[in-house]
Parts: structure tokens; C-alpha cells; sequence
């Protein structure tokens, strides 16, 4: 008979693994604080947006409150994300539902 105590951990460590590797979100928060110039600019920075995508994701970002300002893997967007927030803006990474 297998362990099943083993046999669940395996499972476990499993289900994280995958968690990882789905699709997520970069998603950027609105504030009162940041300018519209420095949202940009963290854009173009970080996120290696062309300036007119980064105008556009800061509006959207204004105007809904969050918006996903970029799409990919966990492990890709977790240092962008902490880039991000190190610039004093608000940013999480989500998997994508």
C-alpha cells in the first residue's frame, strides 16, 4: 500500500509548479501620487513599451483603476513587478483567470 502522506506531498509540490508556469498578469494600479509622466516613463523603462502604448496603458490605468500592462510567465514579470513597485507605483502580478 503507498504512503499516502508522500503520496500527497508529491501532489502538492506539483500543483505549485504549474501555478507558476500559467499565464499571469502584470497589473498597475492607480494612485494619486504618481504623475502621468512617471507612469510613462516607468513604462517605456521597465516594460519596454513604445511611448504610445505607454500613454495609453497610463490612461486606461487612470481611468479603470488597474490595468495589465503586460502578459507572460511568473518568473518574467515578478522583477518587473518589483521594478515597478521600487519606483513607488503600485503593481502585482496576477495569473490570468
Amino acid at each position: 500500500m503507498p504512503n499516502l502522506s508522500t503520496h500527497t506531498k508529491e501532489l502538492i509540490e506539483t500543483d505549485v509548479l504549474t501555478d507558476l508556469e500559467e499565464p499571469c498578469h502584470l497589473i498597475m494600479w492607480n494612485d494619486e501620487v504618481n504623475t502621468f509622466e512617471w507612469v510613462i516613463e516607468t513604462l517605456i523603462d521597465i516594460c519596454d513599451h513604445a511611448p504610445e502604448q505607454a500613454e495609453q496603458c497610463a490612461w486606461l490605468i487612470h481611468s479603470k483603476g488597474k490595468y495589465a500592462v503586460k502578459n507572460g510567465s511568473y518568473d518574467d514579470l515578478k522583477p518587473l513587478c518589483d521594478a515597478i513597485t521600487e519606483r513607488g507605483i503600485g503593481a502585482t502580478v496576477e495569473v490570468i483567470a
